[in-house]
């Protein structure tokens, strides 16, 4: 394929000839290679979730001093936190996580000076609180923590930011969570099921699966936190995916329809045309969705990178699944059915087709009927004209003209 036929293909202008479904084993490699990638991460090193999903506290505050990592997890174990986490980024702000702060396991509020009641409040001791003021919620030992980091890192104590999140919080998020996956990948099953058959429904839920343990996998091996973010940008992968799945169900649907078509080609090539027939709008529609994502990703702020982040990995997983798992995945399900509707081998050892044998049984039937009908029929002429057989030797008369008036 030359620059201008390509060009024609990228544009729609022509419909290439890639032999998708014939190579299907490649995909299915490379996709088991992945997913044993990701199970290998998901099971071994597994995830980094947020406080919003195991609890705990996070306290961040800039730096300017020369403090190390070793140092402030010293000052956090001198105060019975010996298990915190701690991180300089980019050289002057220090993050901390570490059990919760509060005996309640709630947030603390914000800069006001006033307790706020809702577990995600961040609370940032701001300009508006004195430097007497303890953050609202912290007892006096975590008074004593804050202001020893803040003497520390050279810095007032009301530059102290925490958020703490109570365990219960956590957990609870993790639930509604899971629930929600649980809920899409059904109404999606039955959907697709009821739009078009149970075996595109089975192989659009296999995509799905791959999709998410992919994504998933590459969050325990990047060790990438995973926020809330993280949760609503896989929820949107899994109708990105749906989409892209659907547009391509819907064309090989299309084209099973027209008997002459599924007869010259069978099945499997027909997926194969109908896959050749979307895959450009299938690669053009994800590269207008991935660019957005990727200047978010370069571009965004701590938050929005997060969210980007699972979004570019779950879009381009999920258009590579759309066209390399679920259409072949459906022609490995139609074949093995049809495969259990194929002829069984005789007891002799030689397969008879069961249509063929009915029909050859009838046409035989049919046969032995008309020869033993011919043979009566034969017989009783003989018998009626017995009387008036030719006699050996005598010769036959010509039949008499007759007289015209």
């Amino acid at each position: 394929m030359n620059a201008r036929e390509f060009l024609d293909v990228y544009r729609g202008y022509r419909i290439p000839h890639f032999k998708l479904i014939e190579h299907r084993n490649w995909w299915f490699t490379f996709s088991a290679v992945l997913i044993v990638l990701s199970l290998v991460g998901i099971f071994v090193r597994g995830f980094n979730f947020s406080i919003d999903f195991e609890g705990g506290a996070r306290i961040s505050y800039p730096l300017h001093a020369q403090v190390s990592v070793q140092d402030v997890e010293a000052t956090m174990a001198r105060f019975g936190y010996a298990d915190a986490k701690v991180q300089i980024v980019g050289g002057d702000t220090v993050q901390i996580r570490s059990a919760s702060l509060s005996q309640t396991g709630t947030a603390s509020s914000s800069a006001s000076g006033s307790a706020s009641a809702s577990p995600a409040t961040s609370a940032s001791v701001g300009a508006s609180a004195s430097a007497s003021e303890p953050p609202p919620g912290t007892t006096g030992n975590t008074t004593a923590l804050l202001n020893a980091l803040a003497k520390q890192a050279n810095v007032a104590y009301t530059d102290v930011s925490v958020q703490d999140i109570g365990p219960t919080w956590g957990a609870e998020i993790s639930k509604k969570a899971l629930r929600g996956l649980i809920v899409v990948l059904v109404a999606i099953t039955l959907y697709i099921a009821f739009r078009f058959e149970w075996t595109m429904a089975a192989g659009a839920m296999i995509a799905l699966v791959h999709d998410v343990t992919i994504t998933a996998g590459v969050y325990a091996l990047t060790g990438r936190e995973v926020t809330p973010e993280t949760v609503i940008a896989i929820l949107t992968i899994l109708g990105f995916s749906l989409y892209d799945t659907v547009v391509i169900y819907d064309k090989v649907k299309e084209n099973t329809e027209s008997p002459a078509l599924l007869a010259r080609l069978g099945y499997t090539k027909v997926v194969d045309l109908s896959l050749n027939q979307t895959v450009m709008r299938s690669v053009n529609t994800s590269l207008v969705v991935l660019l957005p994502i990727l200047s978010l990703l370069l571009f965004g702020g701590e938050t929005l990178k997060n969210f980007a982040f699972a979004m570019f990995i779950g879009v381009a997983i999920g258009a590579y699944s759309s066209i390399f798992v679920a259409a072949p995945m459906l022609t490995v399900m139609k074949e093995r059915q049809q495969a259990r509707r194929a002829p069984q081998p005789s007891r002799g050892g030689v397969q008879r087709p069961k249509t063929a044998a009915k029909v050859g049984g009838r046409a035989a039937e049919t046969a032995e009927v008309a020869a033993a009908s011919d043979a009566a029929a034969r017989s009783a002429t003989a018998r009626q004209g017995g009387g008036s057989r030719q006699r050996p030797g005598q010769k036959r008369r010509p039949p008499a003209k007759r007289k015209r008036r």
